[in-house]
């Protein structure tokens, strides 16, 4: 039987989808306005490692210099002139995102709030909750992660059972665990853990982190690639030792 004409009309195929998802992003915390300081600071540290920045998103964080004036279009030129592309601030006074959204930046929510200081009587429930929380926040990624993909624990460990590619990035902001070669980006302690470590049976990474601090694949030493090793924080200089 041939098809009937008017059932093959209908509503057109959606063109795009609009929903809600989470994306981690880095963090600019602005501490001054001393722009010839920041622009200092920022070559020295894109210089150390040009390929981690480029193209990469930025929040600048303003809550450490609410009160004072920042120079956004000078702040800025200085990110997007050494790759990044700054979208958008939190925190800071209502003149300061008045002129953020001049330069076409938007304004978002704290992403972390500060909780409470717990009473006495619900001390216990809260440390328990607390600890459940961590349970539950920490990831296992039981298959390798290929180039591009990115994965981040948020609140707790991040554990890959199997080979990290290169292109790929991991991130926790507590310890990071891989069971295989580790090619890719690895990020521990990125909310500012300065105990947090990385452990890998094969370290071959093109950058690896703790707490913001890193080291690029040609600042690793030969004898500490290609076997498992930890890395960690000693008096905030990142050390690689093997295991």
């Amino acid at each position: 039987m041939a098809a009937n004409p008017q059932s093959l009309e209908g509503e057109a195929a959606a063109a795009f989808e609009l929903k809600a998802a989470g994306f981690t992003l880095p963090i600019f915390r602005l501490l001054g306005d001393d722009m010839e300081a920041v622009a200092n600071q920022l070559s020295a540290k894109v210089g150390q490692a040009p390929d981690f920045f480029r193209n990469t998103p930025i929040v600048i964080d303003l809550g450490d210099f609410a009160g004072g004036e920042v120079e956004f279009p000078l702040l800025v030129g200085l990110l997007r002139g050494y790759g990044m592309i700054p979208f958008g601030v939190r925190g800071g006074s209502k003149a300061q995102h008045a002129s953020a959204e001049t330069m076409e930046l938007a304004v978002l929510g704290e992403t972390y709030s500060r909780a409470a200081r717990p009473s006495p009587a619900n001390a216990e429930n809260t440390e328990r909750a607390a600890a459940d929380e961590a349970v539950h926040a920490s990831m296992l990624v039981a298959r390798p992660v290929r180039s591009g993909q990115r994965h981040y624990a948020a609140g707790g460990d991040l554990s890959v059972v199997g080979a990290v590619s290169s292109g790929a990035e991991l991130m926790a902001d507590g310890n990071i665990h891989v069971y295989g070669p580790l090619r890719g980006r690895a990020m521990a302690g990125v909310n500012g853990d300065l105990e947090a470590r990385i452990f890998c049976q094969d370290l071959q990474a093109e950058l690896v982190a703790i707490a913001g601090h890193y080291r690029v694949s040609e600042n690793i030493p030969a004898e500490l690639q290609g076997v498992p090793v930890q890395i960690f924080l000693d008096q905030k200089i990142l050390r690689i030792e093997k295991l």
